[in-house]
């Protein structure tokens, strides 16, 4: 079973496969499961932003996550779940699924259509983590909740539950800044970005809910296995071709409104790992071919390393 201290590393948050006729394309999906446990990726899971949460009916979740955590298991890599909803219930249906088909992790944010009370935070979690029937809980913790947690309340929740044990820190939540990374990291795992291991491994992050490991797991786990031998020399030039990777992103595809889903179909597939399907769900757009070819060329010319895979 994980504990604060294995639940570490990048883990992979696959994008879903849809076919041309929008379904599930579990076997596309399947495949590249297989190749991030195949790579030695430390983890999966499922239901992130990239895996568009927000845009599928619940017995698509149960598909997609029974999928996640059998295609994990037969390849001995830990899964996780990931249980958003934008109401309790909706929750609690979703961890206690992942409790009954033997996933490893459950992974929930605070409902985020309305704002949630500071009464209502500590409950909210407690329940998900009792349907959960004991997993491991993972915060998912983001600005898109209208709630940054306080360094209090994620306190408070680690003494109502105690298998609570790693909190995915994004951009404007506590652990994403050095004293509150180093502060959370005395009792949870604390996964940033790949982009904030720089400055945020020596105050105690530890991992990521990871994008750029199905880009090319090589590169990733590389970055990652130096910072574990304390290898910042050696770390340096990667980190400074992900942060040129990350600025012609912005540039190149911010602007036709990509979402992290967008992007992330873009990513592997312009390396090659992924052999998921370009298609998002709407409203929200999908990346081109074109996209796709021109990632492969700035790949070519700036970060050739991506594209051996």
């Amino acid at each position: 079973m994980l504990t604060r201290h294995s639940f570490r590393g990048p883990w992979a948050g696959l994008p879903v496969a849809w076919t041309p006729t929008n379904q599930f394309d579990e076997a596309t999906y399947r495949g590249d499961v297989a190749r991030c446990c195949l790579a030695r990726v430390p983890g999966v899971y499922s239901g992130g932003t990239s895996g568009e949460h927000y845009a599928m009916e619940f017995d698509e979740f149960k598909a997609v996550a029974r999928a996640t955590v059998q295609e994990c298991h037969a390849h001995g890599t830990p899964a996780m779940v990931g249980c958003t909803s934008t109401y309790t219930l909706g929750a609690v249906r979703r961890a206690a699924f992942a409790g009954e088909i033997g996933a490893d992790a459950v992974q929930a944010a605070l409902p985020y259509w309305m704002e949630v009370g500071d009464a209502q935070v500590v409950p909210f979690f407690q329940e998900v983590a009792a349907a959960a029937g004991g997993l491991p809980l993972s915060i998912y913790e983001t600005t898109r909740t209208k709630k940054p947690l306080t360094l209090d309340q994620h306190r408070a929740i680690k003494d109502a539950v105690p298998r609570y044990l790693m909190v995915k820190a994004n951009a404007g939540t506590v652990g994403t800044t050095p004293e509150g990374c180093a502060a959370l990291a005395q009792f949870l795992s604390v996964f940033v970005n790949e982009r904030q291991w720089e400055e945020l491994w020596p105050r105690g992050a530890c991992g990521c809910c990871s994008a750029m490991v199905y880009w090319n797991p090589r590169v990733v786990l590389d970055l990652w296995h130096r910072l574990e031998r304390d290898d910042w020399p050696g770390a340096q030039p990667t980190f400074r071709r992900i942060a040129a990777l990350h600025a012609f992103l912005h540039a190149e595809f911010v602007p036709k409104g990509f979402t992290d889903t967008a992007f992330d179909r873009t990513g592997g597939l312009a390396s090659g790992f992924l052999h998921t399907s370009l298609r998002s769900r709407g409203p929200y757009p999908s990346p081109t071919a074109d996209d796709v070819e021109a990632l492969r060329e700035w790949y070519r010319d700036h970060f050739p390393e991506m594209l051996e895979v």
